[in-house]
């Protein structure tokens, strides 16, 4: 499995805007090859490189407090979504996508790790470098308002499967 597009996809899940993303993962492959010493190989690569991204949208976060008013891009508009086997499975993974990146922050961060990625909640927290509590608080209000903006018909338990 090729790693750079899903860096990519959740770049674009933290900031909400290609050119953003572009940059966040670029970043981040730079950040990993100039410390590349610092990799313990006995661990994840895929895990060690989403971390490096997340904590350098933090940063980013930090010095740019006023980051509010901008929206994110449209799921129609870029195609972050992997064939499905049918069209209506593609749309339904169109319309999830959609309504995860209209979650607030923190809930679209632990979202896009555990049910786009496909992270258990242990590696979400080693990534987000928060307690697994709060990956399970946040995904916990995410399957709420995932139900909610899509009407009742699926929630985070539906999610891996769609996607």
């Amino acid at each position: 499995m090729q790693i750079f597009p899903r860096l990519w996809r959740y770049a674009l899940a933290l900031s909400g805007s290609r050119a953003e993303a572009d940059e966040l993962t670029q970043s981040a492959c730079l950040r990993a090859l100039e410390r590349s010493t610092q990799f313990d190989p006995s661990t994840s690569l895929d895990k060690w490189v989403f971390r490096i991204i997340h904590n350098l949208w933090m940063s980013d976060r930090r010095r740019h407090k006023v980051r509010m008013g901008q929206g994110l891009v449209s799921i129609d508009v870029v195609d972050i979504v992997d064939p499905g086997p049918s069209a209506d499975h593609q749309m339904e993974r169109r319309e999830l996508l959609q309504a995860i990146l209209d979650l607030p922050e923190a809930q679209r961060q632990a979202a896009m790790i555990v049910y786009v990625e496909g992270y258990s909640y242990r590696e979400a927290s080693m990534i987000l470098g928060i307690p697994i509590g709060t990956v399970m608080s946040r995904l916990a209000a995410a399957r709420t308002n995932l139900a909610r903006q899509m009407g009742g018909r699926k929630g985070g338990h539906r999610a891996r499967s769609v996607l």
